[in-house]
């Protein structure tokens, strides 16, 4: 089977369907705006910066001064010592890394209202997005979250994703989150189809793929684990070839991993050379990358209101881009196979460009990332989609990357690459996002981008009633 086929042929068009219809049955696009600010000014938000030590229930431990939670649940910051045979300036160092070996669930529960798909999703406050309030899943939960160790509100909608009907999944895999920053974390990324009667909260609205698709389109409003869910949506890709076969890409990537080793594990963060504790944040020394800090939270619509916990604050905002061209008249997308220490394989395929220039600017021109300048200075007539974007709002504050998908020359950009990069039609890319570990969370924000970006004529869908 080709990856881009799919044994289910049904549900890639009714997919299609619903991202091209820009409009809803329950929620005009245009209204979404009002909607989301009174949701906002409906709950109280609130969050602080605080030191360490007014942490509640969080502590350094004494022995290995790793951050954890007393009841021994949701994560703990620890230190992380990385080796890498793989290609790069630097092949080996240490950081802080936060440490989460429970797997959560991304989840967005879909319905047909007129003949179209809907896809119910909510108005969550995260901590560490700049705008707080931002367009989620239907379900958003760590299992230390829907277990209730916080001893707060049940998840709403969770029995729908728990132990759902085979046969209404839509789409399903594991897939991991910034291997950065996290160690060996995973989420569960799904979306669940219901015939039922679904009551509706106050703070969630069902919207199209087309509708979706157009607030993608703008800054901060769909947050980071909508967009790697509906990433793995199945869509009906019409595509005339490919500069490579899948069991050619295969093939590539599986020499990548083959080449690339990497030998990650967690040590004492009081042993981390390099970082600095204070009494505020954890600090790199030439004030590089990102820092620890800690906050108090207040949200009034959370299922626990008011908590406290600490973040990674990265330094600088993201460059994260796609170069794409036009290859025997089909669409192309240059991946690069990135290694990331906290992977649980040692490479996923990422975006053509994904770094934050600033941690970049000390090296000479010879040793910067590839394209990355490329993005930097390109010309706004090639950009064909720009937008700022939360990354996970919920273990990092003010991470925000800016997007791009922008059209490359064959100077620029030749079909032979430079090694470690390929070409992939969107078609063979969202077909290895339907399986686990293969594609990386910024690449999965850039193909629910993509997908916003190319979607077909509009269908016009009834008013409800």
């Amino acid at each position: 089977m080709k990856l881009s086929e799919r044994a289910d042929t049904a549900t890639p068009v009714r997919m299609s369907r619903s991202a091209r219809a820009r409009q809803g049955a329950m929620l005009r696009t245009e209204d979404f705006a009002a909607w989301l600010a009174a949701r906002g000014a409906a709950h109280a938000f609130r969050v602080d910066r605080i030191p360490f030590d007014e942490l509640r229930g969080w502590s350094f431990e004494r022995e290995t001064g790793n951050l954890g939670h007393s009841s021994g649940r949701f994560f703990t910051v620890e230190g992380l010592r990385v080796e890498a045979a793989a290609d790069g300036p630097v092949t080996a160092w240490q950081q802080p890394v936060i440490r989460q070996p429970e797997v959560g669930i991304l989840g967005i529960l879909a319905k047909e209202f007129d003949g179209v798909l809907h896809f119910l999703m909510q108005a969550k406050m995260e901590p560490g997005n700049r705008n707080l309030l931002q367009l989620s899943p239907t379900v958003q939960a760590t299992r230390s979250n829907y277990t209730k160790a916080h001893k707060g509100a049940d998840v709403k909608y969770l029995e729908h994703f728990v132990r759902p009907d085979p046969e209404r999944v839509l789409a399903d895999a594991l897939q991991s989150e910034h291997g950065s920053w996290f160690f060996r974390k995973s989420n569960r990324n799904m979306i669940v189809e219901t015939r039922a009667d679904v009551p509706l909260d106050d703070d969630f609205c069902w919207l199209t793929l087309g509708q979706i698709g157009e607030l993608l389109l703008r800054d901060n409003v769909v947050n980071m684990d909508s967009r790697t869910v509906l990433a793995c949506a199945p869509l009906d890709h019409d595509e005339a070839g490919a500069l490579h076969s899948d069991t050619g890409l295969l093939s590539w990537f599986t020499g990548e991993r083959a080449r690339n080793r990497v030998r990650a594990e967690c040590v004492p963060l009081a042993r981390v050379p390099g970082w600095t504790r204070g009494r505020m944040s954890i600090d790199h020394d030439e004030g590089r990358y990102f820092r620890v800090v800690a906050v108090s939270v207040q949200a009034g619509n959370r299922e626990v209101t008011s908590w406290t916990q600490p973040l990674f604050e990265p330094v600088g905002t993201g460059v994260t881009a796609f170069l794409t061209r036009t290859i025997g008249g089909v669409g192309h997308l240059l991946m690069h196979a990135r290694v990331e220490a906290g992977f649980v394989k040692p490479v996923e395929l990422g975006p053509t460009v994904q770094y934050t220039p600033g941690n970049y600017a000390h090296l000479p021109a010879g040793e910067r990332p590839p394209f990355l300048d490329l993005v930097l200075r390109a010309d706004r007539s090639r950009i064909r989609y720009e937008a700022l974007h939360s990354e996970e709002g919920g273990r990092f504050i003010n991470a925000e990357s800016r997007y791009l998908i922008v059209e490359a020359t064959e100077e620029e950009a030749p079909l032979d690459p430079p090694p470690g990069y390929v070409w992939v039609t969107p078609g063979q890319l969202s077909a290895l996002v339907r399986h686990e570990h293969y594609v990386n969370v910024q690449a999965r924000t850039l193909i629910a981008c993509y997908h916003a970006m190319t979607a077909g004529a509009p269908v016009p869908v009834p008013a409800a009633g």
